[in-house]
């Protein structure tokens, strides 16, 4: 039994207690210090040893798994932003070879527009309103079906030495129906079967300036040489118009655009 001694500065209560209230309080202690022991000696050593090492444990654990999530949410996220732009890319890709396909087929399309203009153009000397002449491209649209025929301009002085007619088949076309073998025709590429389609032509008109318009003046005769279309026009003026390049005083060959059957 634990002894307990008193000093004489001790509380006057412990020292009047009866010593049977002494023993209880004592054995009390007693009883109390060893279940204390016993508890303290059943828990976890890490608990009491190492509380806050314990504590990071159980942290880290938990910050590894959210920063899993966080990488896996990463990696998803990259792989739909890749599949995105791959799309993009194709689409992009697609459109592009479509863009390309279109502008090959308008490439193509205008081609085959300048092929028939030229098949059926040719340049000729164009009268102005100031009476020069200049040579401008003009359209001959085919008077022959069938997309075989093209147009040719001949240069040839007169007489031509060509036999005109009409075409029975076609109203308004005027042909060739013969060329003598020794003419100006002839050597200068006239062939049978060609249909003419524009000749030049000659007119003699009075021009008067405006100061002799004032003084009374009658005016003085100009020739001046035009392009003449022959489409649908009556054979005996088509004839005439031939035969008036004996007026150009500057004597120039006849030009002659022709329709000819490849």
């Amino acid at each position: 039994m634990t002894n307990i001694k008193f000093s004489p500065a001790a509380p006057a209560r412990y020292a009047a207690a009866p010593i049977w209230r002494l023993l209880v309080l004592s054995l009390a202690f007693l009883i109390s210090s060893k279940e204390t022991t016993a508890f303290t000696s059943q828990l976890p050593s890490t608990s009491l040893r190492h509380p806050k090492q314990h504590q990071f444990a159980l942290l880290s654990s938990s910050d590894d798994d959210a920063t899993n999530k966080l990488l896996e949410k990463a990696r998803k996220l990259r792989e739909e932003v890749s599949a995105v732009e791959q799309s993009k890319a194709e689409v992009q890709k697609q459109n592009d070879a479509k863009a390309q396909a279109q502008r090959e087929a308008e490439m193509e399309e205008q081609k085959q527009k300048d092929q028939q203009r030229l098949r059926y153009s040719a340049e000729v000397p164009i009268l102005k309103d100031m009476g020069d002449e200049v040579m401008e491209r003009v359209d001959f649209p085919p008077r022959l079906k069938g997309g075989k025929s093209r147009i040719v301009t001949i240069q040839a002085p007169l007489p031509l030495g060509l036999v005109l007619g009409e075409d029975e088949s076609i109203p308004g076309i005027t042909s060739v129906d013969e060329v003598a073998s020794e003419g100006n025709g002839a050597a200068a590429g006239v062939k049978q079967g060609d249909i003419v389609r524009a000749i030049t032509a000659c007119q003699t008109t009075m021009e008067t300036p405006t100061w002799q318009l004032l003084a009374g003046g009658i005016g003085q005769p100009k020739t001046k040489r035009f392009m003449y279309s022959v489409d649908g026009r009556p054979f005996e003026e088509v004839l005439d118009a031939i035969g008036s390049n004996r007026m150009d005083v500057q004597g120039r060959d006849v030009w002659l655009v022709l329709e000819r059957m490849d």
